[in-house]
């Protein structure tokens, strides 16, 4: 037995006496016929049980759950703290129209730079055409959607066709795309577009419903036993403003993994180094965005699965605050830590499509209290007193923790600039029990994974999910009662160090 161990509450740590430790992580690496063996050895009744509490206990999974004292009590969902009116923002109405708040998110951007745009320079040769970019050449007859469509569907044949394939999309119709593009061009003709994001290109992760496309979760059998109806709530509020969907993007199975990789349908690869992964599990959204066929796109985020992709493909994603997007019509849409999020090229684009898509659902609204959603106002007169008032948290430590210096010195020259050119403050903080919020967060979203899917896993499925994913589910059904409510306590207490 492990010896009990008693944490003091978080507002008497004394944090100028954390150390960061870094992670390290005892288990196998397997390949190829050895993982497909210890698979089935994971999943066997007895023998499996012991292997994976081996494991745990070697990670001090145990000692950090079920052997500790926690003083805090659980929070079984994300709460929202009363928060003080903020400066330079507009706030965005969640009942009115999806077109309304994408008209005021538009007025809070700077001017469109019409010459810097449409300069005729091709050097760099390649870049990425934002949303008022195809909202120009449309309005200006430069390009109709119907042209543009036309260039995009080959290259998106040509990706599933490669040998192996690459899928980008995992459910395309060329012929549904080119019907949206022809009815938004006539709207331009018309002279009567929906919005800023008429005519606009998007992908939708394959975990989101989205007619007439079914929704996989990156799976060979979901759609067998679970029908889309409608369109996701999300899907739909963009839909209203003319934004045509392209198809149901690629993903890691069901979500349970970050690289991206999938064995079902071909893994979406890199499109700035084809050889390596996009990260997950959001992987063809951020692909399909990365590779400029598509000016947005959604993904589902609980653990970093938009924002990892995005950060391995040079593109922004954005992790919405819990609750600040309707659920409706996801595949993960009874949990406490899932959000739809958007994936753009840039941050003025992540913010339209935020306006377009945010909205709680009823449920949310009555049980989180949220307060009323807004965006910074970064026209070019206002943008540094909205911005000036951001404070940046850097743990400098776990910053540097990195394997190759490259990476943390671009982040520290982006810190730079959001200074410098900004006015934000960076401010040194330390984040304690690390390894403990990590444990909790994979008790929380492991636990709320294997509900969605042990239905349908006790009907005979697992069998035909990846060895990846089994290996996943086969850790979440070790998690206990006890393991749960432990990691809820460690939710609350992780966010009492917030400075």
């Amino acid at each position: 037995m492990g010896k009990k161990r008693v944490m003091v509450p978080a507002q008497e740590v004394d944090l100028s006496i954390v150390k960061y430790e870094p992670e390290a992580i005892q288990a196998p690496h397997l390949t190829g016929f050895l993982f497909k063996f210890f698979v089935s050895i994971i999943e066997a009744p007895v023998i499996g049980s012991l292997l994976i509490s081996y494991l745990k206990k070697k990670n001090k999974f145990i000692e950090m759950l079920r052997n500790t004292e926690i003083p805090e009590a659980p929070m079984f969902k994300p709460e929202f703290p009363p928060q003080e009116p903020e400066h330079g923002v507009v706030t965005l109405h969640e009942d009115g129209k999806p077109e309304d708040r994408v008209e005021s998110a538009l007025k809070c951007l700077p001017d469109y730079d019409l010459p810097g745009s449409w300069n005729g320079n091709q050097d760099p040769p390649f870049k990425y055409w934002k949303i008022r970019d195809y909202a120009y050449a449309y309005r200006s007859g430069l390009a109709t959607p119907s042209i543009v469509a036309e260039r995009i569907i080959p290259i998106i044949e040509d990706f599933s066709s490669k040998k192996p394939p690459q899928p980008l999309l995992i459910s395309f119709d060329a012929e549904e795309v080119r019907k949206q593009a022809a009815a938004s061009t006539k709207r331009f003709e018309e002279g009567k577009p929906l919005s800023i994001l008429d005519g606009i290109f998007m992908a939708i992760k394959d975990d989101i419903d989205c007619l007439p496309h079914p929704s996989k979760s990156g799976s060979t059998w979901m759609h067998q036993v679970r029908s889309v109806k409608k369109d996701a709530v999300c899907v739909s509020r963009l839909r209203s403003c003319g934004v045509i969907l392209l198809g149901k993007a690629n993903m890691h199975e069901f979500g349970m993994g970050t690289t991206g990789n999938n064995p079902n349908f071909g893994t979406a690869r890199n499109p700035h180094a084809p050889e390596r992964y996009t990260g997950g599990s959001s992987s063809g959204p951020a692909a399909i965005v990365a590779s400029g066929l598509s000016s947005a796109a959604l993904g589902t985020d609980g653990g970093g699965s938009v924002r990892i992709p995005s950060s391995l493909c040079g593109v922004v994603g954005f992790k919405t605050t819990y609750g600040r997007t309707d659920m409706e019509g996801s595949l993960c849409d009874a949990g406490t830590v899932e959000i739809i999020g958007p994936i753009a090229s840039t941050v003025e684009d992540v913010m339209l499509v935020y306006a377009a898509i945010l909205g709680s659902s009823l449920a949310n609204r009555n049980s989180l209290q949220p307060s009323a959603p807004c965006l910074p106002i970064l026209s070019a007169r206002d943008s540094l007193n909205a911005l000036e008032s951001l404070r940046i948290g850097k743990y400098t430590t776990w910053f540097n923790d990195v394997n190759s210096t490259d990476i943390s010195d671009q982040c520290e020259d982006i810190l730079g600039l959001l200074c410098k050119a900004h006015g934000c403050r960076m401010v040194e903080i330390v984040i304690p029990e690390l390894q403990e919020m990590r444990n909790a967060h994979l008790v929380s979203i492991g636990s709320e994974m294997l509900c969605s899917v042990n239905p349908d896993c006790e009907d005979g499925k697992a069998a035909r999910m990846t060895y990846d994913t089994r290996t996943s589910l086969a850790l979440f059904r070790s998690f206990t009662a006890s393991d749960y409510v432990a990691a809820q306590c460690l939710r609350r207490r992780g966010t009492l160090f917030l400075p």
